[in-house]
C-alpha cells in the first residue's frame, strides 16, 4: 500500500522555534537526521519520493476566476501551522505508523526530539478507466 506521511509544524502544541532561526549546527544535524531518514527507506525500497517545503511565506493561494487565476498570498502569515514536507512510501500500513514516529523524532535546536506531528493518510489507487 502506498502512504503519505506529512510532517506538519505547529506553534499551537509545540515549542519548538521555526527551523530559519536555529543555530547552523542545530539545522545541519536536523538535516542529516532526515537525509539518513531518506537514504534508508530509498534502500529498503519503501521511498517513492520525499520533499521538504519552503516557509509559508513563499506560498501563494491561487483560484479559478473565469478566466485568469485570482492569486493571493498565504497561507496567511499569522497561521500557527503548515504543511513542512511529506515522504510518500510503499510499505504497510503498520510500517507507515513506525516511519512517521521515526521522522517525528528528528531533532529539533537542543538536539532533543521535535516530535512534530506527522500525518499518516493513504493514498488511494486510481479509479478504474470508464468504459
Amino acid at each position: 500500500m502506498t502512504y503519505l506521511l506529512q510532517l506538519h509544524f505547529s506553534q499551537l502544541d509545540t515549542a519548538v522555534p521555526p527551523i530559519p532561526t536555529w543555530e547552523a549546527a542545530a539545522v545541519a544535524e536536523h538535516v542529516g537526521y532526515m537525509r539518513r531518514a531518506v537514504a534508508e527507506l530509498t534502500a529498503a525500497g519503501e521511498l517513492l519520493e520525499a520533499r521538504g517545503l519552503a516557509m509559508p511565506e513563499t506560498a501563494r493561494i491561487v483560484r479559478a476566476t473565469g478566466g485568469a487565476p485570482a492569486v493571493s498570498g498565504g497561507p496567511f502569515p499569522d497561521g500557527k501551522e503548515f504543511l513542512f514536507g511529506w515522504w510518500l512510501v510503499d510499505c504497510p500500513p503498520e510500517r507507515a505508523v513506525e516511519l512517521a514516529a521515526r521522522l517525528s523524532a528528528a531533532p529539533g535546536p537542543d538536539g532533543k526530539p521535535m516530535n512534530m506531528p506527522v500525518e499518516v493518510r493513504e493514498v488511494l489507487p486510481e479509479p478504474p478507466a470508464e468504459g
